[in-house]
Parts: structure tokens; sequence; C-alpha cells
């Protein structure tokens, strides 16, 4: 951890005339929270939290006024607002204390002094401030020993867990979150503050749980947060049904014995190739369905026969109630439809028909579902794994010539409907979809390249047994 903190001159610059305006308007001003946390860990960010003690509007009111910035956006309820100054987006709010009631989810607010403000945040390591008007911005306003335990890589809560996971039940995600994203380790108190109140999250909205679940998710390594979600009880608590897949065996030749461990693994592998969160959900997901479609085969052992098409299913419930857009669930949807579909095409007889449809069905997520495909083999035989993946890169060679020369990522008829109706004297109905997908078929099959022209005349000579 850095000792000299590096803030750029722009920075000192913003920071000297919010200084003039704090003697101006006689509000004291700190920065706070995850501004001076990150300057210790040698990164500046453009994101900076202020606490004025006194009124935070009226403040940034008058620095607006002075600097004639735009973008003023003003929560009064809770004596907060947002400010973008250049590059640097700023948030103001009131010094204060809040509290919850038991069974409510809107807080409790009331003006506080600088350490009453800094009690009430979530970890010792968000509880430090400084004084941009201080003659050396060196000089950390640390109550709670926020430094030490940065150095000393622990979450912690300032005051006791209950209480401040009381305060916000988030709090728990958070402190995951955090661990997940620093490499930090939750001190044991903390820990057990976690397990003891997890229940406490079913009083939070699922946008706020979806939004810090994302965060664990998209982190380096997704699978520390994940074993910390399942090891605190939060995991059963919002998502159940990956809950249900620990202790669910599997057969060992290509993954993990236990789906969940597997699950992780993927994720992680994920991780290393790829920040898009939709393929990290649909790598997630991928063996959702493995405990509903679970059978025993005296052949094969454990088998999960359809896991993909139940999954699909389960995959569109999960995201719909955490509140993903359509856009993303549409997306995990047709990755876990298809996750096997190219390991039935690693043969060497595999036809070229076969492949085309794959990248008609993969369309613009192809790479995207052979990427999940080679994640989805974490068997611990090294000749196994280089034998499937070497099967892959087989799949793909074929894939990609043919894309080169049929051109079927965004694939559709050649021939629209309006022109089917003009030249075989039909009206609009059922009878034209089919003629679009004879074409399409023929398409596939490599019977006529993807070619308006060819793809006419292909029609014309097929029309008696189109039209009989």
């Amino acid at each position: 951890m850095v000792e000299v903190l590096n803030i750029s001159e722009p920075t000192r610059d913003l920071f000297k005339r919010l200084s003039e305006i704090s003697e101006e308007t006689q509000y004291k001003i700190y920065l706070v929270g995850g501004y001076v946390r990150d300057l210790l860990l040698g990164k500046e960010s453009r994101d900076i939290d202020f606490v004025i003690i006194g009124d935070a509007i009226s403040f940034v009111q008058s620095f607006k006024t002075s600097n004639r910035t735009h973008d003023l956006v003003i929560y009064p309820k809770f004596g907060t607002c947002m400010l973008q100054v250049d590059e640097y987006k700023l948030e103001f709010v009131s010094a204060r204390s809040e509290w919850y009631d038991e069974n409510s989810r809107k807080p409790h607010v009331q003006k506080a002094d600088l350490y009453s403000d800094l009690s009430r945040r979530d970890f010792t390591i968000n509880t430090m401030a400084l004084d941009p008007a201080a003659d050396s911005l060196d000089q950390v306003i640390d109550p709670f020993n926020g430094k030490q335990d940065l150095q000393q890589q622990i979450i912690r809560t300032p005051m006791e867990p209950q209480q401040t996971f009381s305060d916000d039940p988030l709090r728990m995600l958070r402190a995951i979150r955090f661990a997940a994203q620093l490499s930090f380790t939750i001190e044991p108190n903390t820990l057990e503050g976690i397990k003891s109140g997890a229940d406490r999250l079913n009083m939070i909205s699922q946008e706020r749980i979806t939004d810090e679940f994302n965060k664990i998710l998209l982190t380096q390594k997704p699978s520390a947060g994940l074993k910390l979600l399942d090891t605190c009880g939060l995991l059963s608590i919002f998502l159940p049904e990956l809950s249900a897949t620990k202790g669910v065996e599997q057969r060992r030749d290509y993954h993990h014995k236990d789906v969940f461990y597997h699950t992780l693994q993927v994720v992680d592998k994920i991780a290393k190739t790829s920040d898009k969160i939709q393929l990290r959900l649909a790598a997630l997901f991928h063996d959702i369905a493995k405990p509903a479609t679970k059978r025993f085969d005296d052949e094969n052992g454990w088998t999960f026969h359809g896991h993909e098409i139940v999954g699909e299913k389960i995959a569109v419930a999960i995201l719909r109630r955490m509140k993903y857009q359509n856009e993303i669930i549409e997306y995990v949807k047709k990755i876990i439809r298809l996750h096997l579909r190219p390991m039935a095409l690693v043969s060497d007889e595999v036809t070229d028909s076969a492949i085309r449809r794959l990248l008609v069905w993969g369309g613009n997520e192809f790479d995207d579902l052979m990427e999940l495909c080679r994640a989805d083999i974490t068997s611990k035989n090294p000749v196994k794994i280089k034998q499937h993946l070497e099967n892959y890169e087989r799949v793909l060679a074929k894939a990609y010539d043919l894309e080169q020369r049929d051109k079927l990522r965004a694939f559709k008829s050649p021939v629209n409907g309006e022109e089917i109706m003009m030249k075989f004297n039909l009206k609009s109905g059922p009878r034209v979809g089919l003629i679009k997908k004879f074409i399409e078929d023929a398409i596939l099959e490599g019977l006529i390249p993807n070619d308006h022209d060819r793809a006419m005349a292909y029609l014309l000579d097929h029309k008696n047994e189109i039209l009989a």
C-alpha cells in the first residue's frame, strides 16, 4: 500500500476550488469512502464522494454558481446531490446518521458530525476521510483503523456487525463483493454477523441485490465471491437454484464430480477470457437443471438428459426474477439451449450441413457459445482435456471456413416474403413461411449458395413440388 497519496494536479485544483466554497459557506467538506480507500491502494478515481458538515445541497449550489457547472441532480429528502465537473463524477451528502426499522427498506436520516457519519458506513476501509483544504493531503482521518485493515487486507465493520448489517442488510453482499474484488478476508466476527443476519437480505429490493451480485460475478475470480455467498447462507436466499446444485454428483469424464464446483470452475475460466456479464451468467446457469434432470443409468451412471432444455426455462425464470434486461435473458437462454450441440459435432464424419445449422442457431453468439464449450471441460485428466479442446478446434475450423463462404451469422432467406407472394400468387400466411424455410434448408444442406438469384432459380425449378 502506498504511503504518499498520488493526487493529480487537476484533482488538486478541483479540491482547492471546493475548499474556497467551504470557506465562503462555512460548511466543512471532507473526502470520504472509496476514493480515499483507492488512493491508499495507489489508484486515483474520478468518482469522488464528499461529506459536508452542514447543508450539502446549499454547498453544491454555491459551487455550481461559482464554477458554472451543469448536470446537477438533487435528492433533497436525503440531503444528497450529484454533480458532473469535467471528467469527475462528484457526490455530496450532508453528514448524517441513519437507521432502518426492523421491517422497512427505507432509512430514517438525521444530520450528524463527521465521526457519526463515518461510524454508520459499511466497513472500516471505507471510513477514512481527507480534508481537501489541509496543507498535506496525506493526513488521513482514520477513527476506525481503516488504514490498518487495508494493510492487513481485512473486511471489518466499524461498529458491531449486527448493527451495521441491520442498518442496511445489503452490506452483507457488499462485504463479500469487496472481499472478492480486493482478494481480502472477512474477519471472523463480521463473517458470523453475515451468517446470523442472512435472512434480513429478504427485505432488500431485488434491483440492489442484482447490482451487487453482478459486481461479484465480474471480479477476476468469481468463484471466491460465490463460495462466500454459499458459506454465509446468502446464496440460498436469493439464488436457491444454484445452491441446489451442491452435492449433485456427475460423471468425471469431462467435469468436476460436483455440479456446483464444476460450475464455479467454468465461470472462473470464462472470467479469464471475457468481461461480458451475459456470458458469465450463461456459464453460471448452464447446468442449473441438472438437479431436476438427474437419473441413474446402469451403463452410464448419472445422466442429465434434456438438462439444456429444462435449464433454459429455469434460467429465464431466475433472470426475470432478478430483473435482468430482456436482451441478457434472450442471450443466456440461447447459449444454454445450445451448449451441448458443439460436443455432438466433434467427429471427423460430421457433415457441413450440421455445422451450418449450428452457425445459424448460434448467430452472433456463436463465438461465445464455443468459448463456453471450451470452459465446460473441467476434467482433471490433461490427456482428455487436450483431446476435447482439439475436437472443438476442428469444429471451429470447419465453421469459420463455411462462414467465409456462406455468410451464415445473420442468416435468413435471401428471398423475402413479398417476392414469394408475387412470384407464386399467394396471400400472406403460413405457406409463405414454409417456402422461405424450403430455401433456408437448401442453403444449410449445401444444395445452393446463400445468394438471392440462385435461391430464386432454385424455387422456380422446384415450383411444382412446392405448390403440390
